[in-house]
């Protein structure tokens, strides 16, 4: 009914290949200097974001333009060290356990949507084995899928945790020990300077999920999170400002940011409320069929404005579960079984429609609900079996307006937390939720170029719609550097972000 529905949201969409000859020219103006700063022995810690993880996977040349890394080379001319990096071993991306796949391959742009690496070359597979631990010291230490907490972790790099979850496949690739932690492994290399950005994970996995996790607010013990959750904002507070008193215990000096609002990120903007295609003739057959003796059942509820008619067009709404919305899946069934025409069904639309409701400009559907929506293969007899039309998406697949203001008073806690334990401690500090909401609004400009959150289109975002582009990194990085200027003194050099690629080909070279 809806043939490739899930490519419609991309077909028109466009991408800039830049040369995948990287150079990071500088604007020389005044000598470079470290000011109150030592650049001597910098070590980075955070998550995806520090590790240089890009459309939906770790590989070399996103961990070559991580923002960490950028700011290395710059610190490089003002008395900065060595600035090691635990690279994986390709531009492939994914991991193995042993000779088992446990991450996939990064997204290419296939001309219409994103698609993994794998899906479009099949010689494309992972060859990064995680029992193949590297040598360190390293100062990235960055961690894809880190949550603030887990920066204290020991044994967060340990392998025999890695399939239940209480490991990081990332970090036991390059940890000093399976018991250690990653603040541990930078302390042990006495740091003159560090940069933190950690926190969006203690988020990011309860909204990614759609909401499938636990707001944990009033729980203050962190061991006893799900991978979903959101954690505590007296937690956070406590895990960060333990993590900043122990860099700063030898004297270091450092660079702190905080984290966005999530309705920055094109993951959650990009697959509006509404984008349904309805010929007329199947509005008006799905409409005899569901919607209209649904609205009939509803309205003696005194709930039928939680649904409404299909048209012909195609800005029909998406039909979603909020889980919110008082259950009325038992008075659904029992007025269905007095419907002769129903009856059959009556069991079926209690269990599916109870929390039914069409979604609003105010509800997020997440970018990977695009692959979902159209399809019909949900549990249910045809025509009643389409996902999003006739068949509403589940928790997962959405964020609704109760989940958001969870994750809203979350984030604005802890970034409140990180500006305040930065202050305290006289560190740099970078607003970097005020540079996604300018993304997402105007957008920045540079050069004879324009940077917005859009996705694919604007250049700020790989194809992940969560993680940033090369050039987003260098435009990062600067905002970073300029902090590091205003707080210490320092005359670090800036970046022409336009020198930076939007996208890497499918055949990059390792």
């Amino acid at each position: 009914m809806i043939k490739n529905f899930k490519w419609l949201l991309f077909a028109s969409l466009a991408i800039v290949a830049c040369s995948d000859e990287i150079e990071e020219p500088v604007v020389a103006e005044i000598p470079v200097t470290a000011g109150s700063a030592d650049f001597s022995k910098y070590v980075a810690l955070g998550n995806s974001l520090t590790a240089g993880f890009s459309d939906g996977a770790l590989f070399r040349r996103g961990q070559e333009m991580a923002y960490p890394k950028l700011m290395a080379d710059q610190f490089a001319l003002a008395g900065g060290g060595t600035f090691t990096v635990p690279y994986m071993n390709d531009n492939i991306g994914g991991l193995l356990l042993g000779t088992t796949p446990i991450q996939g391959t990064r997204l290419i742009f296939n001309g219409s949507a994103p698609v993994p690496l794998s899906s479009v070359n099949p010689a494309a597979v992972p060859t990064t084995n995680i029992l193949n631990t590297l040598s360190g010291p390293f100062n990235n230490l960055g961690v894809p899928g880190a949550k603030s907490y887990h920066l204290l972790a020991p044994g967060y790099g340990n392998a025999a945790g890695v399939l239940s979850g209480q490991a990081n496949p990332y970090y036991v690739r390059f940890r000093s020990s399976a018991s250690a932690s990653i603040i541990q492994d930078a302390m042990a290399q006495n740091p003159t300077f560090f940069s933190l950005w950690i926190g969006n994970n203690d988020v990011l996995g309860f909204a990614t999920s759609g909401g499938v996790g636990v707001n944990q607010l009033g729980n203050l013990n962190p061991a006893t999170y799900g991978g979903n959750d959101i954690s505590d904002p007296t937690a956070f507070a406590n895990v960060y400002g333990t993590l900043v008193n122990t860099l700063t215990g030898n004297g270091a000096k450092g660079v702190v940011a905080n984290i966005p609002d999530i309705t920055t990120i094109p993951h959650f903007t990009t697959v509006p409320h509404n984008p349904v295609p309805m010929t007329a003739a199947n509005a008006t057959a799905l409409n005899t069929q569901l919607i209209n003796p649904l609205r009939s059942i509803l309205s003696a509820l005194n709930a039928g404005d939680r649904i409404q008619p299909l048209v012909a067009g195609n800005n029909n709404k998406l039909l979603i579960v909020d889980e919110s919305l008082t259950d009325l899946g038992a008075q659904i069934t029992a007025i269905a079984s007095t419907i002769p025409q129903l009856a059959p069904l009556a069991g079926f639309l209690g269990s599916t429609y109870g929390r039914a409701r069409h979604a609003t400009n105010q509800d997020l559907v997440l970018l990977a609900t695009r692959s979902v929506i159209g399809v019909s293969n949900a549990p249910g007899p045809a025509p009643l079996n389409t996902w999003g039309v006739t068949y509403p998406l589940q928790d997962q697949h959405v964020l609704v307006p109760v989940e958001i203001q969870m994750i809203k008073t979350a984030t604005t806690a802890y970034n409140a937390s990180i500006r305040s334990i930065a202050d305290s401690k006289g560190l740099a500090f970078v607003d970097v939720d005020a540079i996604m909401r300018q993304l997402a609004s105007t957008g920045v400009r540079y050069g004879n170029y324009h940077m917005t959150a859009s996705f694919v289109q604007g250049g700020a975002f790989s194809l992940d719609g969560i993680h940033l582009t090369a050039r987003a990194n260098s435009y990062v990085a600067n905002k970073f550097m300029e902090a590091i200027n205003m707080t210490y003194g320092s005359t670090l050099r800036m970046y022409k972000p336009e020198d930076f690629p939007l996208s890497y080909p499918a055949n990059l070279p390792n």
